[in-house]
């Protein structure tokens, strides 16, 4: 497959997502899960899909259990926390794998299109760098996703332009988003 709009995913109530629904628009891809120390993530996503939805922003938010066991819940449990905790209304995608030998082969193509640029400067970037290091001291070398909270966004032409690591500030990213959107 050779673009996004060959993919597709699941959503929480079982239904295929078709990217190709998306043509058009900006679209951020992020892996999340509700135990984490990046959980707090969700209210500026929220906002910005609140912020800029009507301008042509889609948020996919696909659960992830393998980082720490931090999303341990059903689709449904998953689903009621973050709008109980964080009122999200942008559509969150059934629990699935981000790596290894049962990722969605939407994440496949991801990796590819951005490879891992590493965490950027402060304590939480120090911190993840010790921690992958621990796993694997050739971690940086290797386009997997690293933490929960990866995002991914992708331009009106279907182009993935940019990859932000979970330690990244979400100002930033909602920088780079505004510009794209318009």
């Amino acid at each position: 497959m050779s673009s996004i709009y060959d993919y597709s995913v699941t959503d929480g109530q079982g239904n295929e997502v078709s990217l190709a629904d998306f043509k058009g628009k900006v679209i951020m891809i992020v892996n999340t899960a509700t135990g984490c120390g990046f959980t707090p993530h969700y209210e500026p996503i929220e906002k910005m899909y609140e912020d800029m939805h009507d301008k042509g922003l889609e948020i996919l938010d696909i659960p992830c259990n393998q980082f720490g066991g931090q999303a341990p819940g059903s689709d449904a449990d998953i689903h009621e926390f973050c709008t109980l905790h964080y009122n999200t209304t942008f559509p969150q995608m059934k629990k699935s794998d981000v790596n290894g030998e049962n990722e969605l082969p939407l994440y496949t193509y991801l990796k590819s299109q951005k490879g891992f640029e590493g965490f950027g400067k402060g304590k939480a970037a120090i911190a993840m760098k010790m921690m992958c290091a621990a796993k694997d001291l050739k971690y940086a070398s290797k386009p997997d996703i690293k933490w929960n909270f990866t995002k991914f966004v992708i331009d009106r032409e279907g182009n993935v332009v940019a990859r932000f690591e979970p330690t990244v500030d979400m100002e930033e990213v909602r920088k780079f988003v505004e510009k794209l959107v318009g």
